[in-house]
């Protein structure tokens, strides 16, 4: 998936929020450390870096959301091998905590007035992990994703 779709489901995605525009994606993708999973109509976008893998964002086409796309794209991150997996959530977005609680995440730490939006309102970010040295064995391979 080029950074032009990538920007372009992330705007649609966040809409009340800044979106990233196409040179952060292609900046993002150049790193060795960053690894994009995708979808025709989602993507995630993730790093890792000494044992631990982060969710840096996470984006489907709102025409395509609910159908299991998201979850799909998580559970592909989640066989990376990496000793943890964290990411960062708006504390007001009900659905994706929903879904992250889901699989097993848990909220570790709260940062206030994290988000600003375009409106200017300030929401808290939670932070939350899983522990993965359960999930796979250590010969794991990554599944179905491109690295920088």
């Amino acid at each position: 998936m080029r950074p032009n779709k990538l920007a372009q489901i992330h705007a649609a995605a966040f809409p009340q929020d800044r979106s990233w525009s196409a040179q952060e994606f292609e900046q993002l993708l150049s790193s060795d450390f960053v690894t994009l999973i995708s979808d025709t109509a989602g993507f995630a976008l993730t790093r890792l870096i000494a044992g631990e893998t982060e969710l840096l964002t996470l984006a489907v086409d709102p025409a395509q959301q609910n159908q299991g796309i998201g979850r799909s794209l998580l559970q592909r991150w989640l066989d990376i091998p990496a000793d943890t997996a964290f990411l960062e959530v708006a504390a007001d977005n009900a659905p994706a905590i929903y879904l992250y609680t889901s699989l097993g995440f848990e909220t570790t730490a709260t940062r206030r007035r994290y988000y600003l939006r375009k409106d200017a309102a300030a929401v808290d970010a939670l932070t939350m992990s899983l522990d993965l040295t359960r999930r796979h064995p250590p010969d794991s391979t990554t599944n179905g994703c491109e690295s920088g």
